[in-house]
């Protein structure tokens, strides 16, 4: 196998994981997924994602996640999420994977409290001693903690992170990352700005709905890229109705509906989360059938 240069760009799919009607995790199912994303033209995935429902995860199935996608595709193709409360633990998810075979990793700020600067700066700190390279993922949405583009620049300058997946939909955070720190690389974090950024200049996109769409998903992200608009903007707009709902707090639910549609293994979740309510099952219902219609794939 080919070993990825910067195996933290192109179509990495934060992964949705195969539930068992009894709530237990099908990995045979997962791995089956990570080489039809791969065949479908994707670049590698993103285990252990809030998409991947981690925060529900035993010890032993987190780490038996990261090995079964690394087993199904090679680790220069997985990029696994090691969010945790302490940054030890963060580390030790990173040196769990590093240790499987990946060659990078994916962390968000401290997510139990509103971090001050200083603290998100030792956390990442501390996870770099693992030795693996580290995309910060920035959804102050959630985390209540922003990394902003001048924090961001701080972090790359000291040499703890490689890139960002920028989550917050404000694509005018693009222009100002490219100023204040030109090599740091920058990923899509919102399926539903990813023609906006990628013309503004991102290099990759940590992707929900490819785990549905994963072909008509690569082809808008390679004629964003190319900024060939004459392809992306037709196609953008035919997928925007399910792209949104990845900034949607429903969104693993939505995006493992459109998989089942699709004929994909997406199956039920873990509490907390509730199925959809009958209207937002209707809405993603619909957009996903239309688009499977529209010869979408």
């Amino acid at each position: 196998m080919t070993t990825r240069v910067k195996p933290w760009r192109g179509v990495m799919v934060a992964t949705a994981l195969p539930l068992r009607e009894d709530l237990s995790v099908d990995f045979d199912a997962y791995a089956e997924h990570c080489r039809w994303l791969v065949a479908g033209g994707c670049d590698g995935v993103v285990p252990n994602g809030s998409l991947g429902e981690y925060q529900t995860l035993t010890p032993e199935e987190r780490a038996k996640v990261v090995e079964t996608a690394v087993a199904a595709i090679g680790g220069d193709r997985v990029m696994p999420g090691i969010a945790a409360y302490g940054a030890g633990e963060a580390r030790r998810w990173a040196e769990q994977a590093r240790d499987a075979g990946c060659r990078a990793v994916m962390l968000l700020p401290p997510n139990a409290y509103r971090a001050d600067e200083r603290i998100v700066v030792e956390h990442y700190r501390e996870v770099a001693k693992a030795g693996v390279p580290v995309v910060a993922y920035n959804n102050p949405l959630d985390t209540k903690v922003d990394l902003t583009p001048a924090l961001l620049a701080r972090l790359h300058a000291e040499g703890l992170i490689v890139a960002v997946k920028e989550f917050t939909g404000d694509v005018r955070r693009a222009y100002e990352i490219a100023e204040l720190a030109p090599e740091l690389d920058l990923l899509v974090g919102s399926d539903d700005v990813l023609l906006e950024l990628a013309l503004a200049g991102a290099v990759g996109w940590v992707a929900g709905y490819p785990n549905a769409l994963p072909e008509s998903s690569v082809a808008l992200y390679k004629a964003a890229l190319a900024g060939d608009l004459t392809t992306a903007l037709p196609l953008y707009r035919a997928l925007h109705p399910l792209l949104r709902w990845d900034s949607k707090t429903v969104f693993v639910q939505a995006i493992k509906l459109s998989m089942d549609l699709a004929g994909r293994k997406g199956g039920p979740c873990r509490p907390p989360r509730l199925p959809l309510v009958a209207e937002e099952e209707a809405l993603v219902r619909a957009a996903t059938e239309k688009a499977l219609a529209e010869g979408l794939r």
